[in-house]
């Protein structure tokens, strides 16, 4: 059935080609269909590499979490420590607020506020208020990897910029990821690749997954495509941004990598979080921290979903494919990666066209909705 859901969306010329892979407990099944690109010149197979684009954050989100069990800092502590960027925020008056009209923070900063994208930084559903204009310059798009400076550079500029919500108050998408990249890096003492190879990669078997693809990998990375008024158009090729790391590794959506790679992390939860995590993180990381109002407050990217630490968390079934407490997130480069902790299943896809919402396009329902059917 898998096969034929994927195919489907593959003939209509929707998408040049799809990895899906959907596991219950042991029995994973791996459906590749179609080609890495639009002339066909390699057939998609289970070892393809995609650019993740925001299935990244749960893997951000964990490295985080390993840091916090090291004793590196708490979930409750300030994050000014490392990031002195963000030492004294000032937050616009009100949302519909001109960005020079601020008041102070009421709190710091903490970590867990980065954690839930609760630190004030990040979009809302209205793209209009002049705060969220002023991110945009800083918050470019995360599919373009190398549109950002150095992370040193770029949080200089994110701070100039008050906050949307006080600290805590409310969800705001994207920022906190790539906060945490820094955090990370900055506390590790490590860049953030090489600390998410060595804590993280290395020890689960993540093979392919990395910040950029070499040259002896390429055969098997798929180019990237956007839709346009002619059919697909050409976003990136093989040899193209992902050739080398970025001045910016963006903790928020900058890894390319297999579905086999992101089942390896998603089994890791599912086991409790060996060898990586405690049970306590791995349960926080997957429970809902928002309320029923800051649920509502963003209807565009959370859609009735809660959010853990780095993935959205279903809260009701509200759609066939939902289940309370299913885990993960979707890519705006096509990408989608979800575990369900009381079922053990896992249900990953990998395309690589372009989306811009979290779960809107068909493709991606379809999957979801047969991912979930009984056997």
């Amino acid at each position: 059935m898998m096969h034929e859901v994927l195919r489907r969306h593959v003939d209509s010329g929707f998408v040049p080609g799809a990895v899906a892979l959907v596991a219950h407990g042991d029995d994973v099944q791996v459906t590749a269909v179609g080609h890495l690109d639009v002339e066909g010149t390699a057939p998609m197979a289970r070892d393809s590499l995609f650019r993740l684009a925001s299935i990244t954050k749960p893997i951000t989100a964990a490295a985080v979490l390993m840091l916090v069990e090291d004793g590196r800092f708490a979930l409750d502590s300030p994050v000014a420590e490392w990031l002195p960027e963000l030492a004294d925020p000032k937050v616009v008056r009100t949302p519909e607020s001109p960005v020079d009209d601020v008041v102070p923070a009421q709190r710091q900063i903490t970590v867990r506020d980065l954690l839930t994208s609760g630190a004030g930084y990040g979009f809302p559903s209205d793209f209009s208020l002049p705060q969220v204009q002023a991110l945009s310059t800083v918050q470019t798009d995360g599919r373009e990897v190398r549109l950002r400076p150095e992370p040193d550079e770029w949080l200089a500029r994110l701070a100039r910029i008050p906050l949307l919500h006080q600290p805590g108050e409310a969800w705001l998408y994207d920022t906190c990821s790539d906060l945490q990249g820094i955090l990370i890096a900055r506390a590790s003492g490590q860049s953030l690749p090489d600390f998410l190879a060595e804590r993280v990669f290395e020890p689960l078997g993540m093979v392919d997954t990395a910040f950029e693809v070499p040259a002896a990998k390429r055969h098997r990375f798929a180019s990237y495509y956007r839709g346009g008024d002619n059919g697909l158009e050409l976003a990136d090729a093989p040899d193209g941004q992902w050739r080398e790391v970025p001045p910016f590794p963006a903790g928020s959506g900058g890894l390319a990598g297999t579905a086999d790679d992101w089942f390896r992390f998603a089994r890791m939860l599912l086991s409790g979080g060996n060898p990586l995590l405690s049970r306590e993180s791995v349960r926080q990381m997957t429970a809902n921290h928002l309320t029923p109002e800051q649920i509502a407050a963003n209807p565009v990217f959370l859609e009735g979903q809660g959010w853990g630490f780095g993935g959205s968390v279903d809260v009701a079934p509200t759609r066939p494919w939902q289940v309370p407490g299913r885990y993960g997130w979707v890519g705006g480069t096509g990408t989608s990666a979800y575990l369900t902790p009381s079922t053990g299943s896992v249900a990953i896809l990998l395309t690589q066209r372009g989306v811009d919402g979290p779960g809107g396009i068909p493709q991606m329902q379809d999957f979801w909705r047969a991912a979930a059917a009984p056997e």
